[in-house]
Formats: structure tokens, C-alpha cells, sequence
């Protein structure tokens, strides 16, 4: 069965853009021209993944993937904004509704096949969560390793856990007090810890594996 895309904008030529490109990589596409018809649409549909724009009438791309998250059997579709606006608050705005990944436009499609093909490769990584591949790296939960092509890493117990859950939500962003709640739980530290030890994930990894997203936190790369 063909993954199926709904894409979402008000623009006609977008919409044969994204169709075009994606269907010529074997996804079956349907189609919305706002935020409300993209809830009905998702509703019918079922998509494995949305991809809306932000900038719509009658409902934007921020209120509608909020509406959609809260919709019983919607809330584990991906979602990726698209947008023009380059403002680093509709950026944030889009990930605390939920969003998944945020590309904007203009359009270049290799970038934007590349990065669907890494959200949508998340779902067939959860099936076999004990080892993540990505990049180059080999994390293997259940024995603490980590390999970095030929080499293997000793990291300490908290700097595994929070490497393990970053990769193993690639592309998606947490903010300092969600990682303090799925890697440390109820021992108390503070957010400056969170920052101290990606720093030193950075150190022996690499700087292209968590990036910062002002003002929100942290990912791990989707683009590897």
C-alpha cells in the first residue's frame, strides 16, 4: 500500500508542485485548501502524513494541526508545515502545536523528498526500537553502545539516554523541561544540565547531530 501525503495550501500551483514531485517518488497524494478541509479530508483519509502551509484562510496550517493532534485516531500523523514566513515565532508557534518538521519555501523539492523520507522512516525504525541507524551512528539501548563507524563510544548513562531519545524522535523538537522529564523523571535538575550534557554528546560526536532551535530546544538531525 502507497504511503498517502495530504497536502494543504491555498495555492493552487503549490499543490501541483508538491503533487508532481511526490508522486513521481511512488506517494499517493490528496489534496485540502485550508486548515478546516484539511480536518475533514485527514478525517476521511486517514494520511500518513500532512503537509500544510501556515498562512490559510478560513483556518491556518498552527490552528488546524492543533485540532487534528486532538482528534482521537489523528493525533500520531505527521504533520510538517510549510511556509514562507522566516520569523522565528511561527516557527515555535508550529511546534508547540504539535508539528513535526517545518520547511520553508520556496520549494526545493530534493530537499523536501529528503527530509519527508526521513520523518516517515521513523515509523519503520520504532518497529525494532532496542538499535537506532542513523547516519553513521549504530545506538544500541538494551548495552549502552554507540558506534560512530569503526569506533565505539563510551558514553555515560545520562548522555546515552538523552542521545537514545533525541535519535529515536528524529526531527522533532523537545524543549529543556520535556527532556528533564523523559531522560531524568523525578530527580531534580536543573534545565543547565540539559545544555551541559548535549554539549558534551557535541564533543564526541560531532555538531551536526542535535541542533539548537532558538527559543524552543533541541532535535536530533533528520537530515544525516
Amino acid at each position: 500500500m502507497k504511503t498517502k501525503i495530504l497536502l494543504v495550501d491555498d495555492e493552487e500551483d503549490i499543490l501541483d508542485l508538491l503533487e508532481y514531485n511526490l508522486e513521481k517518488e511512488g506517494y499517493e497524494t490528496i489534496r485540502a485548501m485550508n486548515g478546516n478541509e484539511a480536518i475533514d479530508v485527514a478525517q476521511k483519509e486517514l494520511p500518513d502524513l500532512i503537509l500544510m502551509d501556515v498562512m490559510m484562510p478560513d483556518l491556518d496550517g498552527i490552528e488546524a494541526c492543533r485540532r487534528i493532534r486532538s482528534i482521537q485516531g489523528l493525533e500520531k500523523i505527521f504533520i510538517v508545515f510549510l511556509t514562507a514566513r522566516s520569523e522565528e515565532y511561527s516557527e515555535v508557534a508550529g511546534f508547540d502545536a504539535g508539528g513535526d518538521d517545518y520547511i520553508s519555501k520556496p520549494i526545493k523539492p530534493r530537499i523536501l523528498i529528503s527530509r519527508i523520507k526521513a520523518i516517515l522512516r521513523r515509523e519503520l525504525d520504532s518497529k525494532d526500537p532496542n538499535t537506532l541507524f542513523v547516519g553513521d551512528l549504530e545506538i544500541i539501548k538494551d548495552e549502552y553502545i554507540v558506534r560512530k563507524g569503526e569506533r565505539t563510544l563510551s558514553l555515560p548513562r545520562k548522555e546515552f539516554e538523552l542521545l537514545y531519545f533525541l535519535a529515536s524522535h528524529a526531527g522533532k523538537v523537545f524543549s529543556r523541561e520535556k527532556l528533564l522529564e523523559n531522560v531524568w523523571g523525578d530527580v531534580y535538575v536543573v534545565d543547565r544540565t540539559v545544555d551541559v550534557h548535549v554539549r558534551k554528546l557535541r564533543e564526541k560526536l560531532g555538531n551536526e547531530y542535535i541542533q539548537t532551535i532558538k527559543g524552543v530546544g533541541y532535535k536530533f538531525s533528520n537530515n544525516l
